[in-house]
C-alpha cells in the first residue's frame, strides 16, 4: 500500500504557441457532452430543437459570468472594489460554483421567458441532469490545477500537490485529502442517478423532482466536504462554517422543498415522439 500520492500533473497540454490548459478542456468536454445529453431530452420530448442553441448560450453565459462574478462577491471583493479591472482577469483562478449556480438559475430564466414560454422547472429538470456530469469534469479539472485541495490526511489515498505553491506553504511533506475526487465522485454518483430517474422512472413528468434531486445531490455533498477543505480566502479561518457551506444551506433547503412539492403533485402527461418539433410537423405536412 503507498502512504500517499504525489501529484505532479502539468496543468497545460500545450504551452506554445497558445496556452491551452486541461480545466479549460475539461470545461469544454462537459459543456459538449452536456449538450448532447440535453438534445436527447428535447427531441425524446418533441422540443424545438432551434432551443437547444438559444438554452447554451444563456447557460454558457450565465455559468462563466456567474462563476467569476461570484467569487469577486463572495470571496474577494475587498481586492476587486480596489482593483475593478482585475475581474477580467481570470488567467489566474476566481471562479467560484455557487455564483456559476446562480449564473446558470438567471439564464435559465431568460431562456424561459424570452424563448421556450415554458415552465423554468422543465429546463431545469432536463438541464441540471447534464450540469451533474459538468461539475464532475470542473472538479477534475480542479485536480489537474492543484488547486482547491484537502487538509492534511494520513489516509494512504492523501495526495501531495508539489505544484501548488499553497502546498508548499502549508502542507510541504504531507499529503492532503484530494477533494476534487470527492466531489467528482459525488457528482457523478448524482449523474447516473438523475439519468435514471429520467430515462427509467420518467422523472420529468413530476416538474422540480429532477432539479430538487440536483440541488441537494449536490450542495449536501458540498457543505460536507468542506469540513476537510483548505478555506479559499482568509476571512473564512474564524468562521464556523465557511462561505461555500452557508452559501450551500439555501440551495438544499429550496432542493428539499422541490422533491416535496414535486411528490405532492400529480403527474404531468408528456407524449414522447422521439424526434424534434420541426421533424414532427415535416412529418405531418408531408402526411
Amino acid at each position: 500500500m503507498l502512504d500517499f500520492i504525489t501529484w505532479d500533473v502539468n496543468p497545460e497540454i500545450i504551452s506554445w504557441p497558445i496556452s491551452i490548459r486541461w480545466y479549460g478542456l475539461m470545461f469544454a468536454i462537459g459543456f459538449w457532452i452536456g449538450y448532447n445529453i440535453v438534445s436527447r431530452m428535447f427531441k425524446h420530448e418533441g422540443a424545438p430543437e432551434k432551443w437547444m442553441g438559444l438554452l447554451l448560450l444563456w447557460v454558457a453565459l450565465g455559468t462563466i459570468v456567474g462563476a467569476r462574478l461570484g467569487h469577486v462577491f463572495f470571496y474577494e471583493w475587498d481586492y476587486y472594489s480596489a482593483h475593478p479591472w482585475e475581474i477580467l482577469n481570470t488567467r489566474g483562478g476566481g471562479l467560484a460554483s455557487h455564483g456559476g449556480a446562480i449564473g446558470v438559475i438567471i439564464g435559465v430564466l431568460c431562456f424561459s421567458w424570452f424563448n421556450s414560454k415554458r415552465n423554468p422547472l422543465w429546463t431545469f429538470d432536463r438541464l441540471t441532469v447534464a450540469i451533474a456530469l459538468v461539475g464532475a469534469l470542473i472538479r477534475l479539472g480542479n485536480l489537474i490545477n492543484s488547486e482547491i485541495f484537502g487538509t492534511e490526511t494520513t489516509l494512504p489515498w492523501g495526495f501531495m500537490f508539489v505544484r501548488s505553491g499553497e502546498w508548499q506553504v502549508l502542507y510541504y511533506g504531507k499529503a492532503c485529502h484530494p477533494t476534487q475526487i470527492y466531489e467528482s465522485l459525488c457528482y457523478l454518483s448524482l449523474f447516473g442517478l438523475m439519468m435514471w430517474m429520467y430515462w427509467r422512472r420518467n422523472a420529468g413528468e413530476r416538474p422540480g423532482l429532477l432539479f430538487g434531486t440536483f440541488l441537494v445531490g449536490i450542495f449536501t455533498p458540498r457543505f460536507l466536504i468542506e469540513f476537510i477543505k483548505n478555506n479559499q480566502v482568509a476571512f473564512e479561518a474564524d468562521m464556523t462554517l465557511n462561505m461555500g457551506q452557508w452559501l450551500s444551506i439555501p440551495f438544499v433547503i429550496a432542493g428539499i422543498a422541490l422533491i416535496i412539492y414535486a411528490m405532492r403533485r400529480p403527474r404531468v402527461q408528456i407524449d414522447y415522439p422521439d424526434c424534434f418539433a420541426e421533424q414532427a410537423g415535416k412529418h405531418k405536412h408531408q402526411a
